[in-house]
């Protein structure tokens, strides 16, 4: 079953698609309209802007917190419960050096504070906190996205895998469309390398 959307897509393949096309769209209107230097940098709120705009026209849920519980395979994100407070702690991690700054992506991974839209979202995030501390990006070309994938699940426990992987690949091409609209790519996204469970307000779905 699809996900509840404002197109009335029912079917979840077809909406996959859809999905990522109107995306990478409003991703690309972010860009060339500048907006991103209007949202905060390295905030929850910074990020609720960034997902709202790429989703507003598909999910009614668009930049707010989820209000199910999810997991993938055998890893739980931050449970509801405890959701606002992580947020708050992510907002007051330091950003100034690159580790930090990745160190406080993954923790924002951890959380995963949307229902669907996450990695796309928290990409551009990402890029946004670099540009701003380092004056560097993720040239998503140069990530292979099984090594990110896997590495991203290991990173709750150990996150030097993504942190080599991810320094590997910055550029000074911080005002490169190409390279900002990889990181858009929905095959580097949870969303479509594993399925979620949900549990909806603590029941299952």
């Amino acid at each position: 079953m699809a996900l509840e959307n404002k197109l009335g897509i029912t079917d979840s393949a077809e909406l996959a698609r859809t999905e990522e096309k109107i995306s990478k769209q409003k991703a690309l209107q972010l860009f060339e309209l500048n907006l991103l230097d209007t949202f905060e940098v390295g905030t929850f709120k910074g990020l609720a802007q960034i997902h709202k705009y790429l989703f507003e026209d598909i999910y009614a849920f668009a930049g707010q917190i989820r209000k199910v519980n999810i997991a993938k395979g055998n890893f739980r994100f931050v449970p509801l419960m405890y959701l606002e407070a992580a947020l708050k702690n992510i907002d007051a991690m330091p950003q100034n050096t690159f580790d930090e700054i990745i160190e406080k992506y993954v923790e924002m991974n951890i959380a995963h504070p949307f229902r669907e839209g996450n990695g796309r979202s928290t990409r551009i995030w990402l890029d946004a906190i670099l540009k701003k501390e380092i004056k560097q990006v993720i040239d998503w070309n140069k990530v292979d996205k099984e090594d990110y994938l896997l590495a991203m699940e290991r990173s709750p426990i150990k996150d030097i895998e993504i942190k080599h992987i991810l320094k590997a690949a910055l550029t000074d091409k911080i005002n490169d469309r190409e390279v900002y609209m990889k990181g858009i790519d929905a095959s580097y996204n949870y969303e479509g390398y594993n399925v979620y469970k949900t549990e909806e307000l603590g029941k299952n779905s």
